[in-house]
């Protein structure tokens, strides 16, 4: 399926729907391919701008979805009209019952051992105890990566679900798409895991739709969420309007 790619301020951008993205992501599986799958929103664009690390390890997956609906009011402004925002929970979910169609097995990497743990509990009693190669938590050192890459490349998963806060979980997947290559999708699912376990609520449909899901995320935990919701959310808007007064993208 060929894709039609954007670039939003040094961000490449899939121009997707999420039937498109699921069925491109189950091709690859069909075929026993590796496919290296990101979503961005208007935080991690702004992180992009400084840290060229993250930046690289963005641009070269091989799906780069907007996740969030700043990101598609930026692509109007730009004149580059995406077709649909793909959130990534909303995919995780899609691509877990995916799985369950296709017995596809899943590795879940991140978040704390609680949480990541009734994860696992959920998917097995929703689906079945087989959809589960393994799992583990978010808490590790630098010197524990290759391991746990290896623990994860020997696990048979065909999907790899990683719940880790940016930028450390795009750098991951980046270092060790090689010693990952025996997994068909690995992707980065940020808070994901939280939401399937129950510990954070999304918003209402009505608030995603007007692009406020984020203030309703700031009102759970206004003191970890405002650093990134309001500055960063400012800065975004402050970048796309300088870039739309350039006349560029």
């Amino acid at each position: 399926m060929a894709t039609q790619r954007i670039s939003i301020l040094n961000t490449t951008i899939d121009n997707l729907s999420m039937r498109e993205t699921v069925e491109l992501i189950r091709k690859k599986i069909e075929a026993r391919e590796q496919i290296h799958h990101v979503a961005v929103n208007a935080g991690k664009i702004v992180q992009m701008q400084k840290n060229l690390q993250l930046r690289q390890s963005v641009n070269s997956c091989d799906i780069i979805n907007a996740d969030g609906q700043a990101v598609i009011w930026a692509s109007k402004v730009l004149n580059k009209p995406l077709e649909e925002r793909v959130a990534g929970i909303d995919l995780m979910e899609n691509l877990a019952e995916l799985a369950h169609q296709n017995n596809y097995k899943i590795f879940l990497f991140g978040a704390k051992e609680e949480v990541v743990a009734d994860v696992k509990n959920i998917y097995s009693n929703k689906y079945n105890n087989g959809i589960i190669a393994g799992y583990r938590n978010g808490y590790f050192s630098k010197k524990d990566e290759a391991q746990i890459a290896q623990q994860i490349s020997d696990s048979g998963a065909h999907i790899l679900f990683v719940a880790i806060t940016s930028p450390i979980k795009e750098n991951f997947l980046y270092t060790y798409r090689e010693q990952l290559k025996n997994v068909n999708l690995i992707m980065g699912v940020g808070g994901s895991f939280d939401v399937v376990a129950g510990k954070t609520k999304r918003a209402p449909n009505w608030m995603q739709k007007i692009g406020m899901e984020w203030f309703y995320r700031f009102l759970q935990e206004p003191k970890r969420m405002w650093k990134r919701y309001l500055v960063g959310n400012t800065k975004f808007i402050a970048l796309v309007l300088r870039e739309k007064l350039r006349g560029g993208a």
